[in-house]
């Protein structure tokens, strides 16, 4: 049981998110007998609720913690990097709209899931609900693209 807590933080954390937490969650449910479509909807619940609570945390506690320095200096960080993703998604935005979003976010690698994703719409001032159901469609395609990959049913390096 402590595999799949430890899955479902893996799946709330920035970076590994899904991409890390669902396959140690596959892992636990085929050594537990628990099927594996349970643990896939749990882990992908749980990353699409971590966009409500980006989002919070994005528009009412973002500017507080500004104001600790060793938050400032990694948001910063972390920020100047984004922003070389926004450049090339405000240029796929103009052309497919939230679908850009969606597919973004759906790429299974780190760097590309929910959070990023939930940044991304907030630094372009996108409309929320639209953005709310692209990363939530674009999260269930993650997580489709790695239960295929757990699973052996794709191989993602040829």
């Amino acid at each position: 049981m402590l595999q799949l807590l430890y899955a479902l933080l893996l799946t709330i954390a920035p970076v590994t998110e899904l991409r890390i937490g669902l396959p140690v969650a596959i892992d636990f449910a085929l050594k537990n007998a628990v099927p594996v479509w349970l643990v896939f909807v749990l882990i992908v619940l749980a990353n699409i609720l971590m966009i409500f609570a980006i989002f919070f945390f994005l528009d009412h506690l973002h500017e507080w913690f500004m104001k600790i320095k060793i938050y400032r200096k990694l948001f910063n960080a972390y920020f100047r990097k984004l922003q070389r993703k926004v450049d090339k998604f405000e240029k796929k935005y103009d052309e497919g709209g939230f679908l850009a979003l969606a597919l973004f976010v759906a790429v299974p690698l780190p760097g590309t899931g929910a959070w990023t994703g939930c940044l991304v719409s907030w630094v372009l001032g996108l409309e929320r609900k639209k953005s709310i159901i692209a990363i939530s469609a674009g999260v269930f395609l993650a997580g489709l693209l790695v239960l295929l990959g757990t699973l052996g049913v794709i191989n993602f390096f040829f």
